[in-house]
């Protein structure tokens, strides 16, 4: 199955994590760096695009600014990104420079991804750069940015960026080979493929202890959510290996592979279901959750069992069942008070063009 899914991969974003870019000193690791670009390089000039979301500026100013653990203070976070971001770029252009290729600097936002317009103009920039062969290395915009600072990490962004273009192959290297087994145990085993992501999965992942990192193994969970509903295949791997995306394009057991919903949502589909911080949730009987679930139906002020938060029409909501299990994301037809007042009759609340099961 592996080398079938992966059979035909043209276009493949890879993350970079702080871990695998980093010395024990915090700073950008040279030899390591080199490495991968040498690996990247090789891809693209096997006839792939190529796109990387890199960690890293946060890392490499903390070693500049003295920092011996990741500070907690904002201002201290933006200025270690300012420093840092600026030092990683001028270490990527030199190296993949030595492989005749060009790099360019891309900074998103959360709020670049959610407004629908600049959503459009960064997924136009981003193909117009693959189209001159260029490789785009993305990260978040920490200098300016407090909402990825605070709850935000590049497995997602990884994930959102591949749901973007859409990618044919989400690649994520970090410092382990995979999604592992009993970690930390006697008996650690990693896990070749995971085909359904569930709440055990969910358990077996825990976050991180790295001075410089964010996620963990968690969030890099939630970013294969983004990236199977998107029907995009997802590899976790060591960016430790030699040659590990060779191994990888090429259908080689390497790492854990997230294998894709068979379906993949269409582009606007994708902006309502991951690009969004939903502001509000509808709770909504049985009845109602079948018949958006099975039946493709539009959700009615009758389904809604209840409301919670304050939003306005058109924006995205959860859509949740009684037990509060998010099973949909949906654009609001009307706002939090209309609904909540309970005198909408013979209306949708949320249309099933503008309808997302997760």
């Amino acid at each position: 199955m592996r080398s079938d899914l992966l059979k035909g991969v043209t276009r493949i974003v890879v993350k970079l994590g702080t871990g695998v870019l980093t010395d024990s000193r915090k700073q950008p690791d040279l030899a390591q760096m080199e490495q991968l670009v040498a690996q990247i390089a090789q891809q693209r000039q096997a006839g792939k695009e190529m796109v990387v979301v890199s960690s890293g500026a946060v890392g490499a100013g903390m070693g500049a600014l003295g920092h011996p653990k990741r500070p907690h203070d904002l201002a201290e976070l933006q200025a270690c990104a300012a420093v840092g971001q600026s030092r990683l770029m001028a270490i990527y252009e030199k190296l993949f420079g030595a492989f005749d290729l060009s790099v360019a600097q891309v900074l998103l936002t959360h709020d670049d991804l959610q407004h629908h317009e600049r959503h459009l103009n960064a997924r136009n920039t981003l193909v117009t750069l693959l189209s001159h062969g260029v490789v785009p290395i993305i990260n978040e915009n920490d200098v300016v940015s407090f909402t990825e600072l605070k709850f935000g990490d590049n497995d997602k962004l990884s994930a959102l960026v591949a749901s973007l273009l859409p990618a044919d192959l989400l690649i994520i290297l970090t410092t382990v080979d995979g999604v592992i087994e009993n970690f930390g145990k006697a008996n650690p085993r990693t896990i070749p493929m995971i085909e359904r992501i569930d709440a055990a999965l969910e358990k077996m992942a825990g976050g991180t202890d790295s001075a410089t990192a964010v996620g963990g193994m968690a969030s890099k969970i939630q970013a294969a959510r983004i990236a199977v509903r998107s029907g995009i295949p997802l590899v976790i791997a060591s960016g430790k290996k030699k040659q590990v995306l060779a191994r990888i394009a090429a259908g080689e057991a390497e790492g854990t592979l997230f294998v894709p919903q068979t379906t993949r949502l269409q582009g606007r589909k994708r902006w309502i279901a991951f690009f969004h911080h939903p502001k509000g949730a509808l709770f909504v009987d049985e009845g109602a959750r079948k018949a958006l679930r099975e039946n493709g139906k539009s959700l009615l002020p009758p389904g809604v069992a209840r409301c919670e938060g304050d939003f306005e029409a058109g924006e995205v909501v959860r859509i949740c069942d009684l037990d509060g299990m998010e099973f949909a994301r949906g654009i609001a037809d009307y706002n939090s008070g209309e609904i909540k007042a309970r005198k909408l009759q013979r209306v949708e609340v949320v249309h099933r063009d503008n309808l997302v099961i997760l």
